[in-house]
């Protein structure tokens, strides 16, 4: 029996459905999986889809009014066709027909379609746009009046479709964790650096900076001899120069001018070869402090506090140091401040940086107040230590083991 045509056209109408039932389900899938940034990179080679693409995504409210108007109407026309033709040639049996058209949308029109626009979103993103952008287009009065509802009923809720394009928007967390998981995309020491970068945001000047009593400088009223053997013995570029203590500081003496320096006999002529001293507050954050040297012209700065009181040094190297992190000599000379024990403590001194023994250990001591070690326990006494003793601080022991003026020049920390 020759097959009737009006059922070849039903089932041809049908499969076309489900053609574009299966091209909304992919799309949307695409277009809400795509990756920005991709698309942002394609569309700077000059193409075409991906800048459609990403206008298209400025408004997701509208896209998915669009995909899915286009989506439903394709899913239910099917159905109605489907009802057709198990009234006229099948019986009857339309639960049947439900049935196998629900398993047939399912596999062909959801499922596949989807998992495809998962795994290449931005091929998907891009190849649909140029009919979504039509069907936009057409659909626009009908997407008007379903917004139009959806943004009365979303009110309810306290929410807004325009907040959905502050979900791009990554903080320093997050961006922390995509680099984590970026894998072999950024080479691991590359990943370290700019995860650096992105916890320099939460520092301050005084997180990194040497304390005033670890300055290594030139008392200007001191024999010619001792500054000598500083400038001979010292792997800086600059010294600070004082006279008899940091606070009184004169200047700044460069390497280069070293010799005139020495071989000047006259104070005053001495303090003429040296370069004006650039001062810091202890409470500008690290990026803005690299900014200011960068600006100007400076690599070197004596830290103050509100009091104007000299708390310390930092310099430009100090800052890129942070950044890259610690390479061979720098490892050395934290192996030599932080001595390890065999039941896993630390020897160290009480000038010692929270930090840097936080970042040697892998430990989590407080920062929060005191930079230093010292800092630390005279924080959490109140008060000088004036004989040894242990105390606990979070989960850490702190033993003093011998005192120097008043300051911790031996100390035992063990992680509880």
């Amino acid at each position: 029996m020759q097959e009737d045509p009006s059922l070849l056209i039903l089932f041809s109408t049908l499969v076309f459905l489900l053609v574009l039932s299966g091209f909304f389900s992919g799309s949307e899938t695409g277009m809400m999986a795509a990756n920005k940034i991709k698309l942002k990179n394609l569309s700077k080679k000059s193409k075409t889809s991906a800048k459609r693409a990403l206008e298209l995504l400025k408004k997701p409210d509208q896209l998915l009014s669009a995909i899915l108007v286009g989506n439903n109407f394709a899913n239910i026309l099917a159905s109605a066709i489907v009802t057709i033709i198990m009234l006229n040639y099948f019986g009857g049996n339309v639960l049947l027909g439900s049935i196998i058209l629900t398993i047939v949308i399912l596999i062909f029109s959801e499922i596949t379609p989807k998992t495809m626009a998962a795994i290449k979103p931005e091929s998907f993103a891009t190849k649909s746009s140029f009919v979504l952008k039509i069907l936009v287009y057409i659909f626009k009065p009908l997407i008007f009046l379903t917004n139009f509802v959806s943004k009365k009923i979303l009110k309810l809720f306290s929410l807004d479709a325009k907040d959905a394009s502050s979900n791009d928007n990554l903080n320093t967390e997050e961006l922390r964790t995509l680099l984590d998981e970026s894998g072999e995309l950024i080479p691991k020491q590359y990943r370290k650096m700019l995860s650096s970068v992105l916890g320099m945001e939460e520092l301050v000047v005084e997180d990194i900076m040497i304390p005033s009593a670890e300055i290594i400088g030139i008392n200007i009223n001191d024999d010619d001899s001792c500054a000598t053997k500083i400038i001979e013995s010292t792997s800086y570029t600059r010294l600070p120069v004082f006279e008899d203590s940091i606070d009184k500081i004169v200047g700044i003496l460069h390497l280069k001018d070293s010799h005139s320096f020495l071989e000047n006999p006259n104070k005053k002529n001495k303090i003429k070869t040296l370069q004006k001293t650039y001062f810091v507050s202890q409470s500008t954050l690290l990026m803005k402090q690299l900014r200011e040297f960068l600006s100007n012209n400076q690599s070197l700065g004596l830290v103050v506090d509100e009091y104007g009181e000299i708390e310390g040094l930092i310099t430009i190297e100090d800052i890129f140091k942070e950044i890259t992190g610690t390479f061979g000599g720098d490892k050395e000379e934290l192996e030599k401040e932080f001595i390890k024990s065999e039941d896993g403590s630390i020897l160290t001194d009480g000038n010692s940086k929270i930090r840097d023994l936080n970042n040697y250990q892998n430990w989590s001591i407080t920062e929060d107040g005191a930079k230093t070690i010292n800092g630390l326990i005279t924080e959490y006494l109140d008060q000088i230590p004036q004989a040894n003793l242990c105390i606990e601080i979070k989960n850490y022991r702190f033993e003093i083991l011998e005192l120097d003026d008043n300051l911790i020049s031996k100390i035992k920390i063990t992680k509880i």
